[in-house]
């Protein structure tokens, strides 16, 4: 089977960005259509038109620098938020003086608070402080005195950059907190993943050798005692240790990212499986199989498990009612899930000892069939009554969620 790479990006950043590169436009729009209306008042329009034509030129050329936060490198920054406080500062150079003591607007206009939002993105609250307090000490230069509108616009940037700065901030900590998350999440169902595979295989072997061994004595006795030691030293490895996934931080504008490799998938053509033809290896003269008269379909990795885990279900009749109990079973094809129920005629489970099975790191019930049936989407229902065999139900939707490395079903 392929092995796919699959990688989860979290971003509320990104948007930002976006908005900010609208933003820049549209705004260096309005302040030449500011210039356009008033032209004729201008003292010295040739000036507004020279800093016009920077101000067209370097924000169309500067769009892919606010695209995302690698781009928007710190000069950069420096750099715009200067033309923007050179805008203001030439104001009262080529603009009427009657204007700017009217409280006229500014050469850049509303354009200087994308050059500020765009610190308050990039590096956060305090970015953000330090440029909106140089667009006020530019603003208060330029009018000469702290007038009252000035004082209020110099406020409302001041106050709104900082905001969004902080919201920043918090945005990213939060983002790395759910990919520490998704992080530990995608160990655990690894571990969970590799505890059904080696219960199913080498832990059952070690038991086994231990047991013959016993039975049989001498040396084999002692090849029988360090396979136990070796089967309860590996139970509780398998059931404590977390098995680490690969995490790979890329551009801080993207978002978190968590990059793990998915267990074997389903080739892109492979088509449903007949359920039916898993199960029918496991019938035999002391297990009976009922199965439906048409095919069970389901996915190819659906199929499997479910099989895995009646195989699972099954290993613990041989092993816990004994080589002579006799077990069934059923397969029900339904329109949205199929369940296949396997009981037998066994002794029960004494009530409480699954419980204490698990705490001794014996997790056949809980990972290879609870575990397997759970990341398929569905469920494992296990009724035992003492002296009245074991029944466990197996239910599978039919349209299941695909298993990933990252434990999660995306």
């Amino acid at each position: 089977m392929a092995r796919r790479e699959r990688v989860m990006r979290m971003s509320v950043e990104q948007p930002l960005w976006r908005a900010l590169t609208a933003y820049r436009v549209l705004t260096m729009l309005y302040a030449i259509g500011l210039f356009a209306t008033a032209y004729h008042e201008f003292t010295r329009p040739w000036i507004a038109v020279a800093y016009f034509a920077v101000l067209s030129v370097w924000t169309l050329a500067t769009l892919p620098r606010v695209a995302s936060a690698a781009r928007c490198t710190k000069r950069f920054l420096a750099v715009d938020l200067t033309i923007a406080l050179t805008g203001i500062l030439l104001t009262p150079v080529a603009d009427a003086h009657e204007r700017v003591m009217d409280g006229g607007p500014t050469m850049p206009s509303i354009w200087t608070a994308g050059s500020v939002l765009a610190f308050a993105v990039k590096g956060g609250w305090r970015w953000a402080a330090l440029a909106s307090t140089l667009v006020a000490v530019a603003n208060l230069i330029e009018r000469g005195s702290p007038a009252r509108d000035t004082v209020h616009n110099v406020i409302l940037v001041w106050v709104a950059s900082i905001a969004i700065g902080y919201v920043v901030e918090v945005a990213r900590a939060s983002e790395r907190t759910l990919a520490r998350a998704l992080e530990i999440e995608a160990a655990t169902r690894e571990r969970e993943r590799l505890a059904r595979d080696i219960h199913d295989s080498v832990l059952q072997v070690l038991a086994m050798v231990q047991r013959r061994g016993a039975v049989i004595g001498g040396e084999a006795a002692e090849l029988g005692r360090m396979a136990g030691e070796q089967e309860v030293a590996l139970r509780t490895l398998v059931s404590g240790g977390l098995v680490p996934v690969s995490r790979v931080s890329e551009d801080a504008a993207e978002g978190a990212v968590v990059r793990a490799v998915d267990e074997p998938a389903d080739e892109p053509g492979d088509g449903p499986v007949d359920l039916r033809s898993l199960l029918a290896p496991y019938a035999g003269a002391r297990v009976s199989l009922a199965e439906p008269g048409a095919p069970v379909l389901l996915a190819p990795v659906a199929a499997r498990e479910v099989a895995a885990a009646v195989g699972a279900a099954l290993d613990n009749v041989r092993r816990h009612a004994g080589e002579h109990a006799r077990a069934w079973i059923l397969v029900e094809d339904e329109p949205g899930q199929v369940i296949v129920t396997v009981r037998d005629d066994g002794p029960g489970i004494p009530e409480g000892r699954l419980a204490e099975a698990e705490g001794e790191g014996r997790l056949g019930v809980a990972l290879s069939i609870r575990g397997r049936l759970r990341d398929l989407g569905g469920t494992a229902e296990l009724i035992s009554v003492p002296g009245q065999g074991t029944e466990v139900e197996l239910t599978a939707p039919k349209q299941t969620r695909q298993i990933t490395g990252e434990g999660g079903r995306r």
